[in-house]
């Protein structure tokens, strides 16, 4: 998403300004800073963690150096709609919204308008420079060739693609190392992302690296979803070339600084000796022993309450580790309650009556 200028307050720092600073110095309206420096016309530099980006003042000085600014520069990052693009190369909207779908005019942005409809924008300077060049002349004014017009007949629509495609180069432009260069690939979803990306800590720490993905509305509402649509990789050359890319670029960056791990935990090796040795005990067995404990039927004189903490059954030793369940808090309050004895009388005697405690 491109950074709201109005947040950076009237800063100068040496030879540096902030972004807000250098936009009200070369008589920039808000919304075309953003564009211009995506575009290359304003040349940005990263500032120390937490300063966020800046402007040099020499870079100020170059482009107010020039005869025809501030215009010359407003112009150059001014962009238009469907209808007054039509209206600017002379052609019907229906053929301006043609050549934008099989790639000949890139938008830089889009935006959706109260009918949750897509409205893409253009570079007032690409049109002109379209439409000047003599090489389109015949798709501006002739027919449109049959392989084109199969294209589009076949429901081919680059635009989204195109916009993704501009998005990446700004921000391969913007990354400083090639871990942020890596992290640039945001254009890929998660799924695909973990099929390169393996390791959890190294996907952990891609992630660092990725930019802000543009979002709009709330999430899972509708217009967010078709938000996550426009700005994620969708067909399956794109994503192929983008995983491509990815693989190339993560090759680079391990080189460059391999991904941090937490500190191994020491390894716990068992006693050595035969006598240390365990018989191994069945998984579930003091599931189906409690169980068969609870559902015994008892004598008119024995205990109706069941121990906090029952003993196991010579053999077993103490209750698993990995039990877990809802007995899990049954078997661990002992030390809320002393533990309580259950003796069974011997066949044919009843035992003796007494109250629970």
């Amino acid at each position: 998403m491109p950074e709201n200028t109005a947040t950076h307050d009237v800063t100068t720092v040496g030879s540096w300004v902030t972004p807000g600073r250098a936009a009200r110095e070369l008589g920039l309206r808000p919304g075309e800073f953003d564009p211009a420096v995506d575009l290359g016309r304003i040349r940005v530099t990263s500032g120390e963690r937490g300063t966020g980006r800046r402007v040099d003042r020499g870079e100020l000085q170059r482009l107010q150096a020039r005869p025809d600014h501030p215009e010359a520069l407003r112009e150059s990052v001014r962009t238009v709609g469907t209808t007054e693009g039509a209206l600017l190369m002379g052609v019907t909207k229906d053929r301006f919204t043609r050549l934008a779908r099989l790639g000949l005019l890139v938008p830089t942005r889009f935006c959706l308008n109260r009918c949750r409809a897509v409205v893409w924008f253009y570079l007032d300077e690409e049109l002109r420079r379209f439409t000047a060049d003599e090489k389109n002349t015949m798709l501006l004014r002739g027919r449109t060739p049959d392989n084109l017009k199969a294209q589009l007949d076949s429901g081919l629509d680059l635009r989204a693609r195109d916009g993704r495609t501009r998005r990446l180069a700004v921000l391969l432009r913007r990354a400083t190392d090639p871990w942020s260069r890596a992290g640039a690939l945001s254009l890929l979803g998660p799924p695909h992302v973990a099929e390169m990306v393996g390791d959890p800590y190294e996907r952990s720490h891609l992630s660092r690296f990725c930019p802000a993905r543009p979002s709009r509305g709330a999430p899972g509402s509708p217009v967010a979803v078709l938000v996550e649509t426009l700005v994620t990789a969708q067909d399956p050359d794109e994503i192929a070339w983008l995983q491509v890319d990815l693989a190339r670029l993560l090759a680079q960056a391990r080189e460059h600084r391999p991904t941090p791990r937490p500190a191994s935990a020491p390894h716990r090796s068992a006693p050595a000796g035969p006598t240390s040795r365990q018989p191994e005990r069945p998984r579930g067995v003091f599931r189906e022993l409690l169980a068969r404990w609870r559902g015994r039927e008892r004598g008119p004189g024995a205990r109706r309450r069941l121990p906090h903490r029952p003993a196991c059954p010579a053999g077993l030793g103490d209750p698993p580790r990995d039990l877990q369940g809802p007995e899990q808090s049954f078997l661990n309050d002992g030390h809320q309650h002393p533990p309580l004895t259950v003796v069974d009388p011997p066949p044919g005697q009843t035992a003796p009556a007494h109250g629970d405690r």
